[in-house]
């Protein structure tokens, strides 16, 4: 979310994925242009940083040049259910250490959104019957930028078994439900935002409260600096059935009280 939380990513990776022996890493990019979108250049800083693969969300082309970075940048990746015309993919199979393979998709929810977008079930069922769990991949990761907490939870029943983890995001709040479904998917309702948690969802709050008490806007929303909390969830897999063995949430500085998972 911001300056403040792209640089607390760009910092802080390296490190996590040395301390916690991270194969794979994908970051959730969204609103890191200033709280609305990605830009090319703040992508290749992040995947410097070590992310493996970047998601986004409703926001994915509020910054214009993501149009045509994203169908030269493979490693970023738009939801599948959006407009069919749109650039990119939501949906990829990538290369991890050890020769394993990873799954990775995105889906935007339809509950309490403002545009209206394509099935996401049926969006995600089709991608994962395409490339499924134990046959051809070895860890599917799906990111579910949602708003509703009931079809965040409703799409990881609906995937039980299918993935290695289902993730919400776009909620910017860490979740405490971080658990093991009943078929072996980890999952988890929001992981929570990368930014200044001295704020309104990572935005200074004059702007924000105003709008709340009169109802009128005065001016635009402005990423808050402060220090940023890494927010994340970590999961560690079964080599032979690509599901989960653990997930726990990651929160790295900031405000928020720390969570460091001992794997």
């Amino acid at each position: 979310m911001g300056r403040a939380g792209r640089e607390a990513v760009a910092a802080r990776l390296p490190e996590l994925r040395e301390r916690l022996k991270l194969d794979f890493v994908v970051v959730n990019a969204e609103n890191a242009a200033s709280g609305a979108g990605l830009t090319g250049a703040i992508a290749d800083k992040l995947l410097e940083a070590g992310a493996d693969a970047i998601t986004l969300g409703d926001h994915a082309f509020d910054q214009r040049d993501m149009l045509a970075y994203i169908e030269r940048q493979p490693r970023v990746l738009r939801p599948l259910n959006i407009a069919k015309a749109a650039p990119g993919a939501g949906f990829r199979v990538f290369e991890a250490p050890r020769g394993r393979r990873v799954a990775v998709a995105q889906a935007l929810g339809r509950v309490f959104m403002s545009r209206p977008y394509d099935d996401p079930f049926s969006a995600l069922d089709a991608a994962l019957r395409a490339a499924p769990l134990g046959g051809g991949v070895d860890a599917v990761i799906v990111d579910f930028h949602a708003e509703a907490t009931s079809e965040k939870m409703g799409m990881g029943r609906w995937l039980d078994g299918r993935a290695s983890l289902v993730v919400g995001t776009h909620t910017h709040v860490p979740t405490a439900d971080a658990m093991i479904l009943p078929r072996g998917t980890a999952y988890m309702t929001d992981a929570g935002m990368c930014g200044d948690y001295d704020s309104v969802i990572g935005m200074k709050p004059d702007e924000p409260m105003r709008r709340f008490v009169t109802g009128l806007p005065k001016g635009r929303f402005e990423p808050a600096t402060g220090e940023a909390t890494l927010s994340g969830v970590v999961v560690e897999t079964d080599d032979a059935t690509g599901l989960a063995h653990s997930v726990a949430p990651l929160r790295v500085g900031g405000k928020l009280a720390p969570a460091l998972p001992e794997l």
